[in-house]
């Protein structure tokens, strides 16, 4: 099925009554007025609420996992910071030759690894699916002397000298 059809009630509500009220702004801007700009305007509008809610639908089922060191480097730490439950998550620390699966990973959940020893660097691979079976990977390098990646403030891109 489309992604139209599969949007959700709430969403398709709005868009009709918007492309109604288009309508009717359209006929009364070409009759009345003998121009386009408010139907023009209204047309705008809808086609940005349409491509919002789109965007919506599209991001709704999105799990993400990011994997780090704790302090001590005697702990890998699996969190999952999605909007959605995270299934047969699978972790493999190369070149350790350490691996472990966890489950299913709620969302802004967190799983705890406790390792054997420490371990001063290292790459993760993660493999995960979401809830309708896509799967996603990842790798990442964990460092046990670099700082993580748990710091939900740091900007996606280099912004006012952060370091």
């Amino acid at each position: 099925m489309h992604k139209i059809v599969d949007m959700d009630r709430n969403y398709i509500v709005p868009l009709i009554a918007g492309l109604l009220l288009f309508g009717i702004i359209f006929f009364i801007d070409y009759n009345y007025f003998q121009d386009l700009y408010f139907s023009g305007i209204t047309l705008i509008i809808l086609a940005v609420l349409g491509m919002s809610f789109f965007i919506m639908q599209d991001a709704k089922s999105l799990p993400e996992i990011s994997v780090f060191l704790e302090d001590n480097a005697k702990k890998v730490v699996v969190i999952n910071r999605g909007n959605d439950t995270a299934y047969k998550i699978h972790v493999a620390l190369v070149p350790h030759n350490i691996e472990f699966d966890v489950a299913s990973l709620g969302a802004d959940a967190r799983h705890d690894h406790v390792l054997a020893t420490m371990l001063p660097e290292s790459k993760v691979i993660v493999t995960y699916q979401n809830a309708k079976g896509t799967e996603y990977s990842k790798t990442t390098r964990l460092s046990a002397l670099d700082t993580g990646d748990d710091d939900l403030l740091k900007p996606m891109f280099p912004l006012f000298r952060w370091k």
